[in-house]
């Protein structure tokens, strides 16, 4: 939009529990890490090892150099920076579990994609929503699945939004 606020989502866009099946998969934007990103995670968290931002001390280690952070990849593979996220406005109730594998290290420059995947799909019976489980996967474009895991939400149903 012009005026630079988010587009405006109707009913008819939007997913809820019920639309979505096991299976179905959707991959987020790929992004190419740089060192600034590491410092601003840094910056954020405080979290501030060496092995993150500092060149020298990172090649004495076993990566060779500076490597992300596991939690600064979690973010980057979290459904609220897919595509996807708009779609689930009207539904979204709570991010609710998480778990990551950390399979091969990120280095400062290497491209980075998440993909989600529905695993599985549990009605909560007397409830406005159900859980849905996603297995997470972040792809490197040279070196494949970096980390894995697996995000519950807790979406509603089209009755318990009103829908």
């Amino acid at each position: 939009m012009k005026d630079g606020s988010a587009p405006r989502r109707t009913e008819q866009d939007q997913l809820f529990f019920e639309d979505l099946e096991v299976g179905m998969r959707v991959s987020g934007r790929e992004r190419q890490l740089m060192q600034g990103d590491f410092q601003a995670f840094s910056a954020l968290t405080g979290d501030a090892h060496p092995i993150h931002y500092d060149e020298a001390y990172a090649s004495q280690t076993s990566f060779g150099r500076c490597v992300a952070h596991g939690l600064l990849l979690t973010g980057l593979a979290a459904l609220g920076a897919s595509p996807i996220s708009g779609r689930l406005h009207a539904s979204m109730v709570a991010f609710v579990w998480q778990e990551m594998r950390f399979l091969k290290p990120v280095f400062i420059g290497d491209r980075v994609t998440p993909e989600h995947e529905v695993h599985s799909l549990h009605e909560m019976h007397g409830k406005p929503h159900g859980r849905v489980r996603f297995i997470v996967r972040l792809h490197e474009q040279a070196r494949g699945i970096v980390a894995e895991g697996h995000h519950d939400y807790l979406l509603r149903t089209r009755v318990g939004a009103g829908a």
